[in-house]
């Protein structure tokens, strides 16, 4: 039996078992745990047909253009933490957001941006490519 089939039959159970949790949810209330379990799981099973992938393709690939692509990308993470700034904030709560945590997610936002700007650039770039091309 093939992976793709077995996958389907995963799907088709975690499916049902869902369903089952949304009715007891809404007909009686309690069916929230077995919710949040069929959440985890799913979660589990994708990171790990994930991560099994990624390492299968990794080796079998080019591990130079992997190796130069994670390095692009720790690049990009190394700029947006030197362009970030952490300071001390308040939060809601009334907790306090160290100027450490502050940094760490302005360097989240920055790389996000850097990476959408480069995603949205590069299909531009793509589609004036084919425009010309014809």
């Amino acid at each position: 039996m093939g992976l793709h089939k077995v996958l389907r039959i995963v799907v088709l159970i975690l499916a049902i078992v869902g369903i089952v949790a949304l009715a007891m949810e809404l007909f009686s209330g309690n069916g929230l745990n077995l919710q949040l379990y069929v959440a985890y799981i799913t979660l589990a099973l994708t990171l790990f047909i994930v991560l099994v992938y990624v390492l299968k393709e990794t080796f079998s690939g080019n591990l130079k253009k992997t190796l130069m692509s994670l390095g692009a990308f720790i690049l990009v993470i190394i700029i947006a933490y030197v362009l970030a700034n952490g300071t001390e904030t308040e939060m809601r709560d009334g907790e306090m957001l160290s100027a450490s945590g502050s940094k760490w997610v302005g360097t989240g936002l920055i790389t996000f941006y850097i990476l959408a700007i480069l995603a949205i650039g590069s299909m531009i770039y793509s589609g004036i490519k084919k425009a010309s091309m014809r």
